[in-house]
């Protein structure tokens, strides 16, 4: 049978004192830790992150710690690890899971992120503006541009226009008149305007119309573009969190769809969001520039 002579006379000492069922093999119970987040919990962090395969660690730990999601108290760390145990803690595979969409790697967040920020005192003092290429779509003529705005107290506004290759200075000076405007109604004055060297921003029209509002324009340096880093990280979480979702769910995207999509994300972006900035600190951007309070960080 193949079996040593040593072996099998100790497993017939065993029979004899035991029985046959000592020679069943002892299956080792997985160890649980004491500080290991409950299933119950575990079962909450799943559904919440393919509800929202956008999101990240540290920005579903903020989310279910509102009390709309039943106020949840979870690290990032330990949102991190309850995803990796079941092969979830990359937005590639939560999004591969919902509609076979790859992404790079997602590393795991670092313990003390570097603190970058500008300084801003009230909403409208410091407004950043960029645009980003979304793409060329079927039965939409010309190239889709996304033109974006954010301001120092997070409230962002963006819009889908198509030109026939670059980004317009029309299209440009209309968004910086749509943020004006706004922050008007809200009590707030447009006062600095940040955007890169492209011709859209360049342009002598759209310098007039930052000059008519009583602003100032400030562009940032050639290859430095965490000067708008603001802005820029906006257009990467709509990307994360609107665009590719969209995408993976649309066969044929078009253009009033994914307009569609914006608006109702920008929705919940401005008012319905929990922000973990130096300045919001788990505030809403609504009400702070709608709530006539100003962007000073919470002590």
């Amino acid at each position: 049978m193949g079996v040593d002579r040593s072996t099998y006379y100790r497993l017939k000492r065993k029979v004899a004192r035991w029985g046959l069922e000592a020679l069943r093999v002892r299956e080792r119970r997985r160890p649980r830790m004491p500080n290991e987040i409950g299933p119950h919990l575990e079962q909450r962090v799943i559904a919440f992150a393919l509800g929202h395969p956008g999101h990240g660690p540290r920005r579903i730990s903020a989310e279910l710690a509102r009390e709309k999601w039943g106020g949840i108290r979870v690290s990032e760390h330990g949102v991190w690890r309850v995803l990796r145990r079941v092969g979830l803690n990359t937005r590639a595979k939560r999004l591969a899971l919902i509609g076979r969409h790859q992404d790079r790697y997602e590393r795991k967040p670092p313990l003390e992120p570097p603190e970058r920020h500008i300084e801003a005192s009230e909403p409208g003092e410091k407004v950043q503006l960029d645009c980003f290429y979304v793409g060329r779509l079927s039965g939409t003529r010309g190239t889709v541009w996304q033109y974006t705005a954010i301001d120092a107290s997070a409230y962002a506004w963006a819009e889908l226009r198509t030109s026939e290759r670059n980004p317009r200075a029309r299209h440009t000076r209309e968004l910086l008149h749509r943020v004006a405007r706004e922050l008007k109604a809200a009590g707030w004055k447009l006062g600095e305007v940040t955007s890169d060297n492209g011709s859209e921003f360049r342009s002598r029209k759209f310098g007039d119309a930052v000059e008519a509002l009583g602003a100032r324009q400030r562009f940032i340096k050639a290859g430095r573009p965490n000067s708008n880093g603001c802005v820029e990280r906006l257009q990467l979480t709509i990307l994360e969190e609107c665009w590719r979702p969209a995408f993976a769910r649309s066969l044929v995207p078009k253009m009033t769809g994914l307009q569609r999509d914006l608006d109702e994300y920008l929705r919940t972006y401005n008012a319905d969001r929990a922000h973990t900035g130096r300045l919001t600190k788990g505030r809403v951007p609504a009400d702070i520039v709608f709530g006539a309070r100003k962007t000073r960080p919470v002590r």
